[in-house]
């Protein structure tokens, strides 16, 4: 089946996790985070699945994915920068990061790079508000950023990738 268009999504993977929940009750959310570890996303076609094995429906399902901001329905970018646009930040400086961002990746808040290279999200507090303004790109926290910090810190991490790591 595919998520997209262009994405095959292996189902079979999912059964793993499927059987060791099965028959317990309140089992939806870690259910739902294993395979969401799985696809990096909770694909529909995944969804379904879930809804037949634990005889729920689909939309109650989606519910609750909805509901929990850690649960995304669309593939995001192998990387994921999170910029914070709370007060302090955005008074250091967010818009202008925001707007390095789109010039170097096209990327708007709640955009993935075409490749999936590089996701994009805006965030409103990260609890680091001595560091205005702060991102985070996976889970490194980088603080008193500027727009060339920005851009090297993002191109060091999306080069890193690209190179094969040594055995």
């Amino acid at each position: 089946m595919l998520a997209n268009s262009d994405e095959p999504i292996d189902l079979a993977l999912m059964e793993p996790i499927l059987n060791k929940y099965s028959g317990q009750k309140g089992s939806l959310i870690p259910i739902l985070q294993q395979v969401q570890g799985l696809y990096g996303y909770l694909p529909r076609p995944a969804l379904d699945v879930i809804s037949k094995r634990l005889r729920m429906p689909t939309s109650q399902i989606f519910g609750v994915a909805t509901f929990y901001s850690q649960f995304y329905l669309e593939r995001r970018g192998k990387h994921v920068l999170k910029v914070c646009d709370g007060t302090a930040c955005h008074v250091k400086g967010t818009p202008a990061l925001l707007s390095a961002v789109k010039s170097d990746y096209g990327l708007e808040p709640g955009q993935t790079t075409p490749d999936y290279s590089l996701s994009l999200e805006v965030v409103y507090c990260i609890g680091s508000c001595a560091l205005a303004p702060v991102g985070v790109l996976d889970e490194d926290v980088v603080g008193n950023l500027k727009q060339d910090t920005l851009r090297q810190v993002v191109r060091e991490k999306l080069t890193a990738a690209d190179i094969p790591s040594e055995q």
